[in-house]
């Protein structure tokens, strides 16, 4: 019997990783009162249909795919249903937060009887056929959620318990996502000091995989910098007792929150990351 698998939310991640289950015939569920017009679209083109929460945990598995900022209260908003089920799912927490974090959230869960385990998404939203996004997952159940490869998704063991996945994640995230906030930063340093030409010029010589890379990223990187903030604080928490690195992240937040506001304002420093890289195109 194919498994019943909530997938909250449906959001760009979301909705493709319930397609992938949804195209390989399992129902997913999703709590869909009260959202947007566009989410809605999203959840309908992806097969997800709307459910209570008690309707979310009565599935077999829930995967937990929202903002870092939202994972917690997540957890506690599902906690009074999970703890009446009489079946009780197994929660996935697949969000970019800290291992301290994640223990939180595990604590919230197991104490309704439900299981819990530890996951972290690496890669862009999952397409068919495609073995380039891999949802790690760790602690001693996770090997229960690997019945999902069957449905579509890569979803390898990482050894270790509670938390290794979340720190696998946030370790990746702080390379590709860290690297990008430096980018950004000069990028705008160096069209404000009028150096972007000369700058370009340099790096297509000495440097032109990093400059490859950062023109690629950095025009995907306004639409989901909103998205983020919270990423690097999850981040600048998992490095703590490096107290340097610590502030390189929280750094990092504050400017991906600028540059979200600049989307939705005057545009600005948005204009002039995609110069920058237009020029180098």
């Amino acid at each position: 019997m194919k498994p019943i698998v909530a997938v909250i939310a449906p959001g760009m991640m979301g909705s493709v990783v319930a397609n992938r289950l949804t195209d390989n015939g399992v129902e997913v569920r999703s709590l869909l009162s009260g959202r947007s017009a566009s989410t809605l679209a999203r959840a309908k083109a992806a097969g997800m249909v709307d459910a209570t929460e008690d309707g979310i945990a009565a599935c077999d598995f829930i995967l937990s795919i929202v903002p870092p900022g939202e994972a917690l209260g997540l957890a506690e908003r599902l906690a009074p249903a999970l703890r009446a089920a009489a079946k009780k799912p197994v929660y996935v927490d697949c969000n970019a937060v800290a291992p301290s974090t994640v223990l939180r959230i595990a604590r919230v869960v197991q104490e309704t009887g439900a299981t819990f385990v530890d996951g972290g998404i690496i890669g862009p939203p999952p397409a068919p056929d495609s073995k380039n996004t891999r949802i790690y997952l760790s602690g001693d159940a996770a090997s229960r959620v690997t019945v999902l490869r069957e449905y579509g998704l890569n979803m390898p063991v990482q050894e270790g318990p509670i938390g290794a996945a979340s720190a696998m994640k946030l370790s990746y995230a702080g390379f590709t996502k860290g690297f990008t906030a430096l980018g950004a930063a000069m990028m705008l340093a160096a069209t404000r000091a009028g150096t972007a030409d000369a700058l370009i010029a340099e790096m297509t010589v000495s440097q032109p995989l990093l400059l490859g890379w950062l023109t690629r990223q950095m025009p995907k990187m306004p639409d989901k910098a909103y998205r983020w903030v919270a990423e690097m604080e999850e981040i600048a928490t998992f490095v703590g007792e490096d107290p340097a690195g610590a502030q390189f992240y929280l750094g990092a937040a504050k400017l991906y929150e600028r540059i979200a506001a600049d989307l939705n304002g005057s545009q600005v420093e948005t204009n002039a990351l995609n110069a920058f890289c237009a020029k180098k195109g």
